[in-house]
């Protein structure tokens, strides 16, 4: 009775396969922020994620083991994703009062060319914020973008156009929720108050009078 054979895999074989894994998550991760940001976490469906991904459904369940699961890790590349785009700013070598309205301009155009991002927010928003809760990284993904506004605050006391008693927190939640809360309604508001308030023209009134208030709130 002959000994059964192995062929020994080569050391690309190990390789390869870690490299279609890759392929296999990222393309889930990618169709599933997709699914999402259309549906949100109550209304998306893995068999549309799969075939979107071009996977197995399996797949999603090997990668991902349930729906819960998948948003989170989206919802954590989402944040990933806008934290990498402020680090981008380099905002320390700009005077404090430039680099202050910068990162409003920059907060108010990546929610407008990131539409999905505010979808994020507020399906997590609905869900009481359990994903974010349960994200160990969460604090991490933050702390770099309050360091950079609280050198910004600083430099801008230490320089004597910022007033004291600023707090970075609550003045990146002036700027997010200004630019938030005028996107995230801006449908209802339009009509509500009959004006084209997704055109050109307003868009750059509402970047504008964000600006106004936040540099009225921290000059001296």
């Amino acid at each position: 009775m002959s000994k059964r054979t192995t062929t020994p895999q080569t050391p690309a074989e190990p390789e390869a396969k870690t490299r279609d894994a890759e392929r296999s998550r990222k393309a889930i991760l990618a169709a599933a922020k997709k699914e999402f940001s259309v549906h949100g976490l109550g209304g998306a469906r893995l068999e549309r994620i799969a075939d979107t991904a071009e996977v197995h459904k399996r797949l999603v369940y090997y990668y991902f083991k349930d729906r819960d699961t998948l948003f989170s890790a989206v919802l954590e590349s989402v944040y990933e994703e806008i934290r990498d785009a402020q680090l981008y700013l380099d905002l320390k070598d700009m005077p404090p009062l430039a680099a202050l309205r910068r990162l409003v301009e920059f907060t108010w155009d990546y929610y407008i060319a990131h539409p999905e991002f505010i979808t994020f927010l507020n399906s997590e928003n609905l869900h009481r914020a359990r994903h974010l809760a349960a994200m160990p990284r969460i604090a991490e993904l933050n702390s770099p973008l309050l360091k950079t506004l609280s050198d910004i605050v600083e430099r801008g006391q230490q320089a004597g156009l910022f007033r004291a008693g600023i707090d970075p927190m609550q003045l990146y939640i002036t700027i997010a929720g200004c630019a938030y809360f005028y996107l995230s309604n801006i449908h209802t508001l339009s009509v509500g108050f009959n004006a084209q308030l997704a055109s050109e023209k307003m868009l750059t009134q509402r970047m504008t009078h964000i600006i106004e208030v936040v540099t009225a709130y921290v000059l001296r």
